[in-house]
């Protein structure tokens, strides 16, 4: 039931693009639910959108613009900005300005942005985030059907009889949508799920086969994929009708995969699980295959996106229901930052810099120097900054010194630019700190607009909190530097619906079904119909006969010629390939609970339970060859720089193969940020990095003590050589490490505490054993804890927060703080493994044990845990197989 005061919008997370209800929580504060109206969702959330509520403090948030340092009014830093960017072009052309961008804005902010940079400047040097997550799949998709299009639909999952699941843990990272394809499979068994991952995550759970390939045979194995239909008789002699290219990619795929035995050996299968697979994709017209960062993060990730395709378009399993290959995105918005020509080698509404399309848009914004050519991706464009090419790069709501691989070098670009312009709406961020003007932006909650989900479905983002300070939307803040630069009447928007009305008339401008993005049936909305926009797919057209729900069924692509490309796709092996003094490949991406580089959900404490740190996934005959075990904290190390993580044995793991997550950041660790390490290798199409295949080394962290210190506020962490910051309820948790002697680093970590002053401070130091332990005390109530010992002691977390709830500490508190133990031992709860309703581990044993519960169900009807999101079920699962519990499968 919807609440009367609830707000429709949706989650600012990933692709999936949940409808959220927000509404006033009695006694002040927000309450986030799911919108069971929304058709991406149905009322579903995963742990990250059910948190969004424990996001929305005005803490650490950036409420005023700056100017080197000091608060100063909007005119006074928009004439900066406006004046840096003139004078650049009036001195080196409008080459020598940059604007990256992000999946996190609006549709209507990514539009002005992209009008201003390639309408107005004269450049194409726009780039966005969303470079590295989606690019290679643009790419492919514009090499096969001639343009940007999605074919498939969320619905599709739920219709086909096989679905494959390709670099993509779409358990964690999609959650929502991951639940959806679980439901479907329990109510048809007969529906097979295919995962092919070299690691066996969580996506697992429901999957008939898992094909743990070689990281970098992708290509390969749908080669031979394409091979096995020919020679099956699948290929469809009427809808090849429609695709050109047959012979030559075909005669590509059996050069490198004519032989099932070397295919299999290749990608370290065995032929049988080889043939299984081949033969499920073969048996059925109704085959989905889902792919994500695993296919587009790559120096070969265009040519696995069109492997892919291939073998849809040979069978003709596209565009028909529970047919088709699908991308799933990263960001709320990638796919709107796609439809807008935020990408620096695309121009607005899906048109390129073809002569006749740039004429088009000319004329269309009136524009005075529109760009006439593709401008830097995103590598390039810092490539530029690092060498004076690019003199003034604003940077809008992304953290490009943590998200960019090499990310050191990117750090010195950085720091060498002549003027840096960071629109955001958190003041401290890694990149904020490089910043010559800041920008406040609006953040989730208070901005107005629309995104775009990864089945192509517009769904409004709406406000149901006030601006503070003097944040502001980011179409208004581009606006105001147009103005400034002389361009008032083409940027007079006074409201996102003006700028969704030009970008819908853009997009149908010229059109009449030449162009697949269409909107001209939204062109018209008036204020009141655009605040009442329902959630609806393009494309939808002025004229109601051209509306379709898929694309391609009727075998008409956008090429020139109205057929689809088959691509050929010669097997590239990655570019650096682990080698004795580097020897295993490391594989970045994320993790259930966080988001990218953490500055929302970082501050959740819930979110931050399941995983509290930078982690690397090892198998443990890497772990033994390296001489390190499971708590470990090890270092990761390659030809481009190294980070520091804690060792988890998991079998799940490729021999060779170890997994970091990129989430965190300067912000919360220190060594944690793992992209300082990861290979600057670009896809040469795309021009997507690497993430997933960078060479290294492990080896164990030179630590001689390790310690915990939790405080009410989260202190300067700087001075350790390992540190991780992390929320708790009430606290921060803060873990460190040093080579230094155990007395050393207790000096170090005391200083720090006592640089607060005021209170009392208690000690107890066994220096032999190297353990210190220290307690502040401030008006009777625990201010901070620090305990410090050689090892990875750890007391217990639940007891030392209800030692920060309490109204006073008495003597007897004091005495088992310092003992490092509680007076009463209760139940461990263990590490979370719900995030939902944080329940941990050990609860879950404890009760799985005593009731005899051998299913997830009872589980949930016990302790709640997996009833929300879904996204634990699989480690609840896992949890009960070790005891011996689990059902039958």
């Amino acid at each position: 039931m919807r609440r009367a005061n609830a707000t429709r919008t949706t989650c600012p997370y990933c692709g999936v693009g949940c409808g959220i209800l927000a509404s006033a929580a009695e006694g002040g504060g927000i309450v986030v639910a799911g919108d069971e109206e929304h058709p991406a969702n149905h009322g579903r959330l995963c742990s990250k959108g059910a948190a969004l509520a424990e996001t929305l403090s005005l803490e650490g948030r950036l409420l005023h613009p700056e100017l080197h340092g000091r608060c100063v009014d909007w005119d006074t830093a928009l004439a900066e900005v406006a004046g840096g960017i003139g004078r650049a072009i009036g001195e080196h052309g409008a080459d020598s300005v940059g604007f990256y961008v992000s999946g996190q804005l609006l549709t209507e902010d990514y539009y002005v942005a992209n009008k201003l940079m390639k309408g107005f400047l004269g450049s194409a040097n726009i780039d966005t985030n969303s470079r590295l997550c989606m690019a290679s799949s643009v790419a492919g998709h514009r090499r096969a059907f001639g343009a940007d299009t999605v074919p498939g639909t969320y619905e599709d999952l739920e219709l086909a009889n096989v679905v494959v699941l390709v670099g993509s843990n779409l358990a964690w990272c999609h959650p929502v949508l991951y639940q959806r394809l679980a439901a479907a499979k329990a109510r048809r068994p007969e529906l097979t799920v295919v995962n092919i991952d070299p690691r066996r995550t969580a996506s697992c759970d429901i999957a008939d086969l898992h094909l743990a390939i070689r990281p970098g045979t992708d290509v390969l194995l749908f080669n031979g994929l394409l091979v096995a239909l020919v020679d099956a008789g699948k290929a469809k002699p009427g809808f090849l009708t429609a695709v050109a290219g047959y012979e030559e990619a075909l005669a590509v795929a059996r050069a490198s995969a004519s032989n099932a035995a070397l295919v299999a050996e290749s990608c370290g299968l065995r032929e049988a699980e080889l043939h299984c697979f081949y033969s499920m994709f073969a048996a059925t017209d109704r085959v989905v295959t889902v792919y994500s960062q695993g296919v587009n993060q790559s120096s070969s990730g265009s040519d696995k996106v069109n492997a892919i395709i291939n073998c849809h378009l040979l069978t003709g399993r596209i565009g028909t229901p529970g047919s088709g290959p699908f991308s799933v995105t990263g960001q709320p918005n990638a796919m709107g930052g796609r439809e807008v020509g935020a990408l620096a080698n695309q121009l607005a509404a899906h048109m390129d810099f073809e002569p006749e399309q740039v004429e088009r848009v000319r004329r269309f914004w009136k524009a005075p120097a529109i760009a006439l050519k593709p401008g830097l991706k995103a590598a390039e464009m810092f490539d530029a900054v690092a060498t004076g090419r690019i003199k003034v790069l604003w940077i809008m709501a992304t953290n490009p010194a943590v998200s960019m691989p090499d990310s050191d070098s990117v750090r010195r670009a950085l720091a060498g630019c002549e003027l840096v312009v960071v629109s955001d709406c958190m003041r401290r961020t890694d990149t904020a700190s490089y910043a010559h003007v800041l920008l406040p932006a609006l953040a989730w909650g208070e901005k107005d607009g629309t995104v775009t989900n990864s089945e192509r479905r517009i769904s409004r983002q709406r406000t149901f909190m006030p601006a503070p300070g003097e944040a502001r939307p980011d179409w208004w803040i581009i606006a105001e530097v147009a103005r400034r630069l002389g361009f008032a009447e083409s940027f007079a928007y006074r409201s996102p619906a003006e700028v969704f009305r030009e970008h819908a008339a853009l997009s149908a401008f010229e059109n009449a079904g030449s162009r697949d993005f269409d909107l001209g049936a939204l062109a018209s909305l008036d204020d009141a119909g655009y605040a009442r926009l329902e959630p609806v797919r393009w494309p939808v057209p002025a004229e109601p006969e051209r509306r379709r729900e898929r694309f391609f069924a009727d075998g008409r692509f956008y090429t020139e010629d109205g057929r689809a490309r088959l691509v050929p796709t010669p097997p590239v092996p990655p570019r650096h390939e682990p080698d004795a003094a580097f020897p295993l490949a490391l594989n970045t991406g994320r993790i259930r609970d966080q988001w990218h580089t953490m500055t929302r959900t970082g501050r959740s404490p819930r979110l931050s339970r399941h995983a509290p740190g930078p982690i690397v996934d090892v198998h443990a005959s890497d772990a033994a060859a390296a001489g390190i075990a499971s708590g470990d904290l090890a270092r990761i190390e390659s030809r481009w720089g190294r980070c520091s993580a804690r060792v988890r044995i998991d079998p799940g793991q490729r021999p060779g193969v170890i997994f970091a997550p990129m989430h965190w950041t300067d912000q919360f660790s220190r060594e944690g940020c793992v992209n300082a390490a990861v290979n600057p290798v670009y896809d040469p199409v795309s021009g997507q990095p690497e993430l997933k295949h960078t060479p290294v080394r492990l080896s164990r962290f030179p630590a001689r003590w390790q310690a915990i210190l939790l405080a009410l506020e989260p202190l300067d962490a700087s001075p350790h050589e390992y540190a991780v910051i992390t929320a708790r309820e009430g606290f921060w948790r803060h873990e460190l490490a040093g080579s230094t002697a155990p007395a050393e680093g207790w000096a170090l970590l005391t200083g720090i505490l006592r640089s607060k002053g005021g209170g009392e401070w208690i000690e107890y130091n066994d220096a032999g054993a190297g353990q210190h332990r220290g307690a502040s005390i401030q008006e009777g109530r625990l201010a901070a804890c620090a305990f410090l010992a050689p090892d990875s002691f750890l007391p217990d977390e639940d007891w030392l927060a209800t030692m920060f709830e309490a109204p006073s500490l008495e003597a007897t508190d004091r005495r088992f703080l310092l003992a490092a133990r509680p007076a009463s031992p209760g139940a461990d709860t263990g590490p979370t493994i719900c995030a939902c309703f944080a329940v941990g581990r050990e609860t879950i044993l404890r009760a799985a044990a005593t009731g005899g519960f051998n299913t997830t169900e009872a589980v949930g009807r016990a302790l709640g845990a997996g009833t929300s999101c879904g996204s634990c079920l699989p480690e609840i699962r896992g949890l009960l197989a070790s005891l011996g519990n689990a059902a039958p499968a």
